[in-house]
């Protein structure tokens, strides 16, 4: 593995679960593998899980960590080609990518996208200019469409209730706020993955006007109705995301979409995710985030086990 964007940069999806499975109980087990080897992680965004532990995860296996937060420790960078700079960039990314690569031996880098603009967003222009001049593995730690490590995370979590093919349904919640597709893109890309191979049945659930990338969701079952989704689900990930068809959007949605403990009557008792961070008693209850049925910690910490996965695959290559 020379890139980690998605679903798709994934050879054998069941040997990374399992490993991601296995450093839970042995977390060093590769603690030399990364012996003089140093990642650089590139924020241009805010972040609490996906830092610490891609941190961890590193130094788990015996890396330097180098951690840079864009907007804050570095220039403005351009991204355009062929631009006269005498604006409010101060440099171009394709310096600033290859001064990272010749430094780092990995990169991980997490931009969000503006959500003004679909066809620049879905382009991914940032990431894979980054891929291009760095030439060095690259991690996404999320990126404008995409949130793989969270989505690896998330069905390492599904996989280790050693259920015989659950029903997971994916549920939109309301937010005061657009939000990016990223993380129910990525969702849904590798839950449809995991169907494939018979290990889910998933089914998405979102009012009309809020279905997502057909891209992302090819053999999933979308329900407009959340009650009829969830009926026998044995997990329910609540996330909210705005509008792909009126691009960045909030639209007006007459059901109560916030999911509380008597929605679970007609499940198979399921088991609440939300990647965090939640808006409690907005976008989910706080009866269940506080309750039995939530296990958004345990997939939380799981976000540590499912990096340090990737990076061991990426540093067996290198």
């Amino acid at each position: 593995m020379k890139i980690f964007s998605s679903v798709n940069d994934v050879k054998d999806l069941k040997k990374l679960l399992k490993e991601a499975i296995d450093f839970k109980s042995n977390p060093y087990t590769h603690s030399e593998l990364g012996k003089y080897k140093t990642i650089g992680l590139v924020f241009l965004n805010p972040s609490l899980r996906t830092r610490i532990s891609t941190q961890r995860a590193a130094i788990n296996l015996g890396m330097d960590v180098i951690v840079m937060n864009m907007d804050k420790d570095g220039w403005a960078l351009e991204t355009r080609d062929g631009v006269v700079m005498n604006g409010t960039t101060v440099e171009h990314i394709r310096e600033a990518a290859a001064v990272m690569g010749t430094y780092c031996d990995i990169l991980g880098l997490r931009s969000f996208p503006k959500l003004k603009d679909k066809e620049e967003d879905y382009s991914e222009e940032f990431f894979n200019k980054f891929v291009e001049y760095a030439k060095i593995p690259v991690v996404s730690l999320e990126s404008a469409t995409r949130h793989p490590l969270q989505s690896l995370a998330d069905l390492v979590t599904i996989t280790e209730s050693n259920l015989v093919k659950p029903k997971v349904v994916l549920s939109w919640a309301p937010h005061v706020k657009p939000l990016p597709q990223a993380v129910p893109n990525s969702f849904s890309e590798w839950m449809c993955a995991a169907q494939e191979l018979g290990m889910v049945d998933f089914t998405i659930a979102c009012p009309p006007g809020y279905e997502l990338c057909n891209d992302f969701t090819n053999g999933a079952t979308i329900v407009h109705d959340r009650d009829e989704a969830i009926k026998n689900a044995d997990f329910i990930y609540v996330k909210n995301w705005s509008s792909f068809e009126k691009y960045g959007e909030i639209l007006p949605v007459e059901k109560d979409w916030m999911l509380k403990t008597k929605d679970l009557e007609n499940t198979n008792n399921a088991k609440v995710m939300h990647c965090l961070p939640v808006r409690r008693d907005l976008e989910l209850s706080s009866e269940i985030l506080d309750g039995p049925n939530s296990i958004v910690i345990q997939q939380a910490g799981n976000r540590l086990f499912s990096a340090q996965a990737v990076l061991k695959n990426i540093l067996e290559n290198i």
